[in-house]
């Protein structure tokens, strides 16, 4: 105790916080709550049970690096009670050789939320050529409880190799959603969306919209660095369009309050979520049920040993639980 009770008198004097640092996102409640436990109340969401409010967001496949990645990220998901979306799964589709590096329902369990991920250029091609079974056939072959498709204009715009989109993309996911009875989940890749966006997609029969707001992994960006210089100083002013998490949560709300028609009742709110106290924040301030995404957070810790990922996971999940006991949001 005498050890613990000197450090605090050294380091107190370099622990003196200034105005500016103050988060004044929350109440700051002391008193109301005894230390949190480290149990979870097992909640709905996606139609299965999840213990944390994290979701995994789609970020990689294809490379040799993906496998140890999906693995380590499966297990987080099957220990500490998570959903998972993958990475584009287009790759296997054409040549099955990595098959493996995405087949994570054995690891993750039939429990949580799993779900394969395609592009909206490739929607658009398999109804063009009347093939959508194929689509059905991926999620069967991956035991995938549905799919999210990730609409990317401007990235297939940069992307060198990109696709031309022949329709708007809410027409090609309504045509789709008219076909299909497995759920479907869209999400942006890094710029988010605006209000006309998500009003459009908020009256369609969705299984939940993720955001993957501005503030994140940008894929416009990505794709611009690698383009040639030329192109890259030309477009990349386009990959800084966009909206945050916080304004598409706040446009969310207010289209709740005032559309009568409203058929998508579940968010994954992702892109610039940097703690696990932005995490907290908007899934309180969300009107909808409501779990946070990460992509690059993960991605940081999922490429080694796994126990770093653990670990990573580990200081979220109990950060939650302190935020729980100890902080309200301010009232707007």
């Amino acid at each position: 105790m005498e050890e613990r009770k000197k450090d605090h008198i050294d380091l107190a004097l370099n622990s003196q916080t200034l105005p500016e640092s103050l988060d004044k996102r929350f109440n700051y409640e002391p008193m109301l709550s005894a230390h949190p436990s480290g149990d979870d109340e097992p909640f709905e969401f996606l139609g299965k049970t999840q213990k944390v409010p994290l979701w995994v967001s789609s970020m990689t496949g294809g490379t040799k690096m993906a496998g140890t990645i999906n693995r380590n990220l499966a297990r987080a998901c099957n220990e500490f009670g998570m959903g998972m979306g993958l990475g584009s799964c287009r790759i296997i589709m054409e040549d099955e050789t990595h098959f493996e590096d995405f087949n994570m329902r054995p690891i993750i369990g039939d429990e949580y939320p799993f779900y394969a991920n395609l592009g909206i250029a490739q929607i658009e091609m398999f109804l063009a050529e009347k093939q959508t079974g194929r689509i059905e056939e991926l999620l069967g072959k991956l035991r995938a409880d549905g799919l999210v498709i990730h609409v990317n204009p401007i990235q297939e715009w940069c992307q060198p190799e990109g696709d031309n989109l022949l329709k708007p993309p809410i027409e090609t996911i309504s045509e789709l959603l008219a076909l299909v009875e497995y759920p479907v989940i869209v999400k942006e890749v890094g710029q988010g969306m605006g209000p006309e966006s998500l009003k459009a997609l908020l009256k369609l029969p969705l299984e939940a919209i993720e955001f993957a707001a501005y503030g994140g992994t940008n894929f416009a960006l990505v794709e611009l660095m690698r383009a040639d210089d030329q192109v890259r100083k030309f477009y990349e002013p386009a990959s800084q369009v966009g909206h945050d998490a916080v304004e598409m949560t706040e446009t969310i709300n207010r289209l709740i309050d005032t559309e009568k028609e409203t058929r998508c009742r579940q968010l994954i709110i992702s892109g610039g979520i940097k703690s696990f106290l932005d995490g907290y924040y908007l899934i309180k301030k969300s009107k909808l049920p409501a779990i946070y995404g990460q992509a690059s957070s993960f991605l940081q810790y999922a490429r080694g040993d796994y126990k770093i990922l653990r670990e990573f996971v580990s200081h979220q999940v109990s950060g939650l639980r302190l935020a729980e006991a100890y902080l309200t949001l301010k009232e707007d």
